[in-house]
């Protein structure tokens, strides 16, 4: 069932616009609440697009690097396994969602959007998990052991958030598609993976490879998987 607050919040946006439950990762039962077909939303008014810019729904989607980083988790569910771990902009919530079924003692969803938070709530019912939430990264207390991270440098103003994720954790792992190399230390890119987001945007080509990148406050960094 989909959350009436939800389509609502997005029927002020796009008013013809649906949400519908979708499976995000091949073979895993991993599924949210996302916009049911982003092809209606390609050709806007300038009404409409205005507020799409004003009210950026980033939760209706799920993102490639998201998807990505929520994949790895699964796959390699020691990175979480009985840790307390922090989702930081957390959109759909994929990222806490995977991190809680891999088995993370805490899986914190971090975002400043009330919607996402809510978008997040909703999609970790969906998938029989429990998550926290936070609208403020400073006001998570207690240790955090993990922060994992998807599309958040696409803008140079968030680069500074690469050194605090170090300062707070242990482990950091960042997804991102639309940066393929970055050098800051003691971040180290741990592998590359072909990927789209859900549902397909049509974006361009080079937007489909995420790359993972880690670091470690204890200087011990994962290896790249194949």
């Amino acid at each position: 069932m989909i959350s009436p607050e939800l389509q609502i919040a997005l029927g002020r946006v796009l008013p013809d616009a649906e949400l519908s439950v979708q499976s995000v990762l091949p073979g895993r039962d991993l599924f949210l609440a996302l916009i049911r077909d982003m092809s209606l939303q390609r050709h806007l008014d300038a009404n409409t697009a205005r507020l799409v810019m004003n009210n950026p729904l980033y939760w209706i989607l799920c993102w490639a690097s998201g998807r990505v980083l929520a994949a790895y988790i699964l796959e390699h569910p020691e990175i979480v396994r009985d840790r307390r771990v922090l989702d930081f902009g957390c959109g759909s919530g994929v990222v806490a969602i995977a991190a809680a079924m891999a088995g993370a003692a805490e899986a914190i969803a971090c975002d400043i959007d009330p919607l996402a938070l809510a978008a997040t709530t909703h999609n970790a019912r969906i998938n029989k998990v429990s998550v926290s939430l936070s609208d403020d990264f400073e006001s998570v207390k207690n240790t955090v052991d993990v922060i994992l991270a998807a599309d958040v440098l696409y803008d140079r103003e968030n680069l500074p958030w690469l050194q605090r994720f170090v300062d707070r954790a242990d482990m950091v792992l960042i997804a991102d598609s639309r940066v393929r190399n970055f050098s800051v230390s003691p971040y180290k890119k741990l592998c590359e993976k072909a990927s789209c987001t859900i549902p397909d945007m049509d974006e361009s080509g080079e937007f489909n490879s995420v790359s993972i990148y880690t670091a470690s406050s204890k200087g011990d960094v994962l290896r790249g998987a194949g």
